[in-house]
């Protein structure tokens, strides 16, 4: 069914307002924008007083992973077992039926990367995924995505007192140096191997590693210290290979260097409490550094820590503290599809790109505006009843 959503004000995110304007949704796509015909036959959704905008994107959480009112034993994100951990994949444990996919179609969320947690140095692969679907793996965009690391209090509290590393922030960074070194190795092995047409037992850990060092996915390092993003940075540029700084608490600290780096950061979630002392300068000034410096950055509520479909609220109370509305609005649509390399498909009203739209009932960013619609690849999956 072909759709079409006329007299709304369209937030394209890519290039300025559109009032008044048509978008046209057709197998999925959008497939045009701005003052067009309306084909014959088009379901036909009128937006007069209204606000279009990109489905929104959250570039790390933990949904279907963590579902709320479930005990923390329950929690599928953090494995324990051992401090690096690069054979596990997220996609194994995500659960469709969680309440939060709905949560976030309700609050306009209609793409997110899951992803394991931050208790070992090393957790596994993440996953990107639209918010709607019952089978995990037809919910799936990109898998793996990204593989997650962790610097900080979060890993030495949980492997303190445990045999072997690590129990100091200078234990995690040796850990995950030995794991990259380790993969390095072990592509320089397969390679020959291969090479002379020999047998190469595969080693399930490695092989997801040897992606992070062949450049073929990042490492999303978990870190909210200034110290800890720093060494971040340390070990991914001694490794040479891709990056993103997650969290990125204490950024506002060292903005310039973060500038100089050409950091790209997921930083949040912003409104929570200091609960752990790493987030001791937990700030509203971070996106605000962030944006004065020109850091690439996206707005994350890291579910289940904030309520998905908090995202827009997180943001519009970032404007609030003194961030530019259209750098916010482009953190939770564009700038966040770019951080997980899908800005191709998502993450802006553009002819060609996936049919994820929100239909509000005020600008998204105002903070009596709610979601009306949510459209994911051209389909309707929320609707308010009043």
């Amino acid at each position: 069914m072909i759709k079409a959503i006329i007299n709304a004000t369209v937030v394209t995110v890519s290039g300025e307002e559109l009032s008044g304007a048509t978008v046209i949704l057709k197998d999925g796509k959008i497939h045009s924008v701005g003052a067009v015909e309306i084909p014959n036959g088009a379901e036909v959704i009128d937006g007069r007083g209204k606000f279009l905008s990109p489905g929104l994107v959250d570039a790390h959480t933990h949904l279907g992973v963590s579902t709320e009112g479930a005990p923390a034993e329950f929690y599928d994100h953090n494995d324990k077992s051992a401090s690096v951990l690069p054979e596990l994949r997220i996609v194994d444990s995500l659960y469709p039926g969680d309440p939060g996919f709905e949560d976030a179609r309700m609050g306009g969320v209609t793409t997110v990367q899951t992803l394991p947690g931050s208790a070992d140095v090393v957790g596994g692969t993440g996953v990107i995924i639209k918010t709607v679907g019952n089978v995990a793996d037809k919910m799936v965009i990109v898998a793996p995505s990204s593989m997650k690391a962790a610097l900080g209090e979060n890993p030495i509290r949980v492997f303190q007192g445990k045999s072997g590393l690590p129990s100091t922030r200078m234990g995690c960074a040796a850990c995950l140096r030995k794991a990259l070194s380790d993969a390095q190795s072990y592509v320089a092995e397969r390679t020959e191997k291969e090479k002379e047409g020999k047998f190469f037992k595969r080693d399930l850990a490695m092989e997801q590693m040897a992606l992070v060092v062949e450049g073929k996915i990042p490492l999303s390092v978990h870190a909210h210290r200034a110290d800890d993003i720093c060494t971040a940075i340390r070990v991914a540029e001694e490794f040479k290979v891709p990056y993103t700084i997650e969290h990125c608490t204490e950024g506002h600290l060292i903005e310039e260097f973060l500038a100089e780096k050409s950091v790209k950061a997921a930083i949040g979630p912003l409104n929570t409490s200091r609960r752990k002392m790493e987030l001791v300068n937990r700030s509203w000034e971070l996106p605000v550094a962030l944006e004065r410096q020109g850091i690439h950055f996206c707005i994350i509520t890291d579910h289940p820590v904030i309520p998905i479909s908090d995202l827009i609220l997180e943001t519009a109370l970032a404007v609030k503290a003194g961030l530019g509305a259209k750098t916010a609005m482009r953190a939770i649509t564009l700038s966040a599809a770019e951080h997980l390399g899908i800005g191709h498909r998502v993450g802006s009203i553009d002819e060609g790109k996936d049919g994820d739209l929100v239909l509000w009932s005020g600008h998204p960013l105002d903070f009596d505006s709610h979601v009306e619609m949510t459209f994911i690849d051209g389909e309707l999956v929320y609707k308010r009843d009043i």
